[in-house]
């Protein structure tokens, strides 16, 4: 019996998708730059290096193009902010969550403008904020399981809605740029209020 065949490696494939992630960061870009104004076709093939005619024959549309970006940009803020410390004391757990979460806002921000003001009548977008939104419940209801199943069910509801909102992207932003706080500043603001919000953890 001969030896199975390797599998060639189609490079125009290969070319074609390495084309799409490079347009894909180039939107990301300056959508962090321009934020909430959504880059134009010309803005986004310049700064990728490739025609506009490159950009279309890989995306029907921009709006296609920013649900891509938006997935691409869910993906690696999973990537950068694993959960630490669920097992942690009360103190440790606070401190982790709010620093991993600051930094997300802190490098997110501008694009999570653009993606809410630019939203439109997309349910996909819509959905992506929907998703992203769940999944800050989701790591806060693992940071802080201790103290939440000490709660009955609608008050446990209640304290994650009001985390969810105290640690909203824009909540830091006010921090950052209203109130002029430092990271640790804002930081501190955070664990504060959230330790007060917390039910007392179970011995």
């Amino acid at each position: 019996m001969s030896p199975p065949r390797p599998t060639r490696v189609d490079g125009r494939r290969l070319r074609s998708e390495r084309t799409k992630q490079l347009i894909i960061e180039a939107y990301l870009a300056l959508a962090q730059e321009n934020s909430p104004q959504v880059p134009t076709a010309a803005e986004i093939a310049h700064r990728a290096g490739y025609s506009v005619r490159s950009v279309f024959e890989r995306f029907p549309d921009i709006r296609a193009l920013q649900i891509a970006a938006t997935d691409y940009a869910l993906v690696q803020v999973a990537a950068l902010a694993p959960a630490r410390d669920s097992h942690g004391d009360r103190a440790t757990r606070i401190r982790t969550q709010v620093e991993t979460r600051g930094q997300s806002c802190e490098r997110w921000l501008p694009l999570w403008r653009s993606l809410v003001v630019n939203q439109g009548d997309s349910p996909e977008l819509k959905q992506r904020i929907v998703l992203s939104r769940q999944r800050v419940i989701a790591r806060l209801e693992l940071m802080y399981a201790p103290e939440l199943s000490t709660l009955p069910e609608t008050e446990r509801r209640y304290v994650l809605i009001v985390l969810e909102a105290l640690t909203d992207v824009e909540s830091w932003a006010r921090m950052r740029e209203f109130f002029g706080l430092s990271f640790e500043e804002a930081c501190l603001a955070w664990r504060q209020a959230i330790d007060r919000l917390l039910p007392p953890t179970p011995a």
